[in-house]
């Protein structure tokens, strides 16, 4: 049974696949670092990280964001569907080339890979690179 929707407040985006949320009633507000569902950004230190995060907070900052919660990751984040005003997050970051298909959790957004591969042929943000590597590679090289 899918958890119930959650309407809150964007107020922080760390990278391009995690932001922070102000969930719950004035006075009683709960923050909560969520995690979007089905794809993986680039590192902040890697390349296109930065414009990553920033195609997200412009989409999200300080915007109203409906969650669908699907699962908690290792570090304890939400893992959530997310929609920012009308857009899909997962959707607009893959679309801008600023994110990666994360194909183990995007079995229920087949959609994705199709705007990946759009994405790649248009040669859109990440995919301007002549051999972009995926972020969990990436943390795997400079894992501390």
């Amino acid at each position: 049974m899918p958890l119930a929707s959650l309407i809150c407040l964007v107020v922080a985006i760390s990278d391009g696949d995690t932001l922070t949320v102000r969930c719950g009633t004035p006075g009683a507000y709960q923050q909560v670092k969520v995690r979007i569902a089905a794809i993986d950004a680039p590192e902040s230190r890697q390349a296109f990280g930065q414009k990553s995060r920033q195609n997200l907070a412009r989409l999200c900052f300080r915007q109203r964001a409906t969650l669908q919660p699907v699962d908690e990751d290792s570090y304890g984040r939400t893992v959530a569907h997310v929609r920012c005003g009308n857009s899909d997050a997962a959707t607009a970051q893959v679309q801008a080339g600023l994110a990666w298909v994360y194909t183990p959790y995007a079995s229920s957004r087949p959609q994705l890979a199709e705007l990946q591969r759009q994405a790649r042929s248009d040669g859109a943000g990440l995919w301007s690179q002549p051999r972009p590597m995926a972020p969990w590679h990436y943390r795997q090289r400079h894992a501390r």
